[in-house]
């Protein structure tokens, strides 16, 4: 399973849809890159595999970063979701 994490501007967690495969991942992290680069305020939808009936729409405008991870057998590898984890 992989892991397609995006953060808004102005919202401190990130958002999250999953693939079951690393070229249909690949395919939506380039959709939300080019919304990203393009600069428009066009409304991205995405849609989660792992979990249908979970859908969220964002302006392309408003994200301000995406990261795209291989989703492990066990508990997200140990680490807490985002884009980094501070150590103690």
């Amino acid at each position: 399973m992989f892991n397609i994490d995006l953060t808004l501007k102005n919202t401190p967690f990130p958002l999250s849809v999953q693939r079951k495969v690393a070229e249909d991942a690949e395919a939506v992290y380039q959709k939300l890159l080019q919304a990203m680069q393009s600069g428009s305020t066009e409304v991205v939808e995405l849609t989660c595999e792992s979990q249908t009936e979970k859908k969220v729409a964002v302006r392309a405008s408003d994200i301000s970063s995406v990261q795209m991870s291989q989703k492990t057998g066990t508990a997200a590898g140990g680490r807490p979701p985002g884009f980094f984890a501070l150590a103690e």
